[in-house]
């Protein structure tokens, strides 16, 4: 039996890769982890991603990684920014005489990276993120490692959107679950102020929202405090 390449691991480990146990920043760093593993010429990896309306290195391998990075985003122009972009991918074969991205070159430079390959994560037309190696040789990636690369940033892209998308539906389900169990405390303190003092649902709801703002304290906090008075009366 043949041994496995370095790829064919790495996918074999993200193939496997359970997102409901993972958090999305686990996710992202064992993604970024395998990346460098799948790509051997790459010292380190990172993933550039908009996060609240703002582009980052969300996760890297080495602290290097976002320092570098960090340039091409205070000048709004590199081969990470292009490639999340644009959807393509960018090889800069060596970072000492390509002049497309000054800033980011003298960075990378003074850190020891000499070449770098950026691929972008398409979820169908939609790029999520940007997938950057980093290698300390000038012209460590051609376009086989381009293909590998992106061969690992597809199987990557779906590990990733599956766990946004649990996360997120986890997320939805636990604030709809919430808002029905305070609404449900809500209904049972108007119950008990209406039998207290006997008026209509309205005005107790308003009797409710009244000692709220007097109290500032959420409404519902309000309501369960009402409900477990009555509770211990009855008790």
């Amino acid at each position: 039996m043949s041994e496995q390449s370095p790829l064919q691991r790495s996918l074999a480990e993200l193939s496997t890769f359970l997102v409901s146990d993972h958090s999305i920043a686990d996710t992202l760093t064992r993604v970024a982890v395998l990346a460098v593993e799948a790509v051997p010429p790459a010292m380190f990896a990172g993933i550039t991603m908009l996060v609240d309306d703002r582009v980052t290195t969300q996760t890297f391998t080495d602290p290097t990684c976002p320092e570098i990075d960090q340039t091409q985003y205070e000048s709004g122009h590199g081969p990470c920014l292009d490639a999340f972009r644009n959807g393509s991918s960018v090889i800069v074969d060596s970072l000492a005489t390509d002049a497309r991205y000054p800033e980011f070159a003298t960075a990378a430079l003074a850190h020891g990276v000499r070449s770098t390959l950026s691929l972008p994560m398409l979820s169908g037309e939609t790029s999520v993120g940007a997938l950057n190696f980093y290698a300390g040789s000038d012209a460590a990636f051609g376009e086989t490692e381009a293909d590998v690369g992106r061969l690992f940033a597809g199987q990557a892209t779906v590990v990733l959107v599956n766990a946004q998308a649990y996360w997120g539906a986890r997320l939805r389900s636990e604030h709809l679950e919430q808002a029905l169990v305070g609404r449900e405390v809500i209904d049972m303190a108007k119950g008990i102020i209406m039998n207290a003092i006997g008026c209509g649902p309205d005005e107790a709801f308003d009797t409710l929202v009244k000692q709220s703002q007097q109290e500032n304290r959420k409404l519902r906090d309000v309501a369960a405090e009402i409900v477990a008075r009555a509770q211990r009366r009855r008790s």
